[in-house]
């Protein structure tokens, strides 16, 4: 199979991040979490007290941020490192998420991550998901989906996925959170969330995790052997 670079956008909570650990794991190819980036970056931020709305603390907490990943043998999961430090599971917290929006909006945040990630897909075979990414990271990605589901459904993911990491949240207060999320991600002035023209939409709303990962195999499928 040719190597080609798989670009994912869409809404937080409708399995964007999970279905393309999957599908990668199953083509072989690199998988690069560039919503853990952000997240990573919001947590030094939070961590070092720094206001991404100050342009002199945006530039020292950029000036000191560092994001890698590892995978992980045990685990066989690719883990977020900060500064040399493993952050996995700090940056899925309800802490992070509340401020994650914000520190995306910042254009030098933007510009500094986005660089990142372009070196680490240069080599093509990978999948990488996140809110810009068919229109501003990898505009010519040879595949580029858009995900959605209702709101609905996606609390309830999140909830679930909060729950089995020991951290309990109220449906209202993750839908919220959600719609807060969906609305600063569409509006903000710096690559907002968009559906590119090109891209192929999957609303998971009524669709298991092996269905929505079997839909975008059989997309590369058609598109690698064209």
């Amino acid at each position: 199979m040719n190597k080609i670079v798989i670009a994912i956008d869409g809404y937080s909570g409708c399995g964007k991040s999970s279905t393309a650990k999957e599908v990668a794991k199953r083509l072989g190819f690199t998988y690069i979490d560039s919503g853990a980036m952000y997240r990573a970056a919001a947590l030094h931020f939070l961590n070092e007290n720094l206001s991404p709305l100050d342009s002199e603390d945006v530039f020292e907490g950029l000036k000191s941020l560092r994001i890698s990943f590892q995978f992980n043998p045990v685990s066989q999961l690719q883990e977020t490192y900060l500064n040399g430090v493993n952050v996995e599971k700090e940056i899925r917290s309800m802490r992070v998420a509340e401020r994650v929006s914000e520190v995306a909006t910042v254009k030098e945040v933007r510009v500094a991550l986005v660089a990142q990630q372009q070196e680490l897909g240069r080599k093509k075979g990978v999948v990488m998901d996140g809110r810009d990414i068919g229109s501003v990271v990898f505009p010519e990605a040879e595949l580029k989906l858009f995900m959605t589901a209702d709101v609905e459904t996606r609390a309830r993911r999140r909830q679930l996925e909060l729950l089995e990491k020991g951290e309990k949240a109220s449906l209202e207060e993750i839908k919220l959170n959600l719609e807060t999320r969906d609305q600063v991600d569409s509006s903000r002035s710096e690559s907002p969330l968009i559906k590119v023209p090109d891209a192929v939409e999957i609303d998971t709303s009524n669709l298991t995790f092996s269905q929505q990962v079997d839909q975008i195999i059989d997309l590369v499928h058609n598109v690698t052997l064209k």
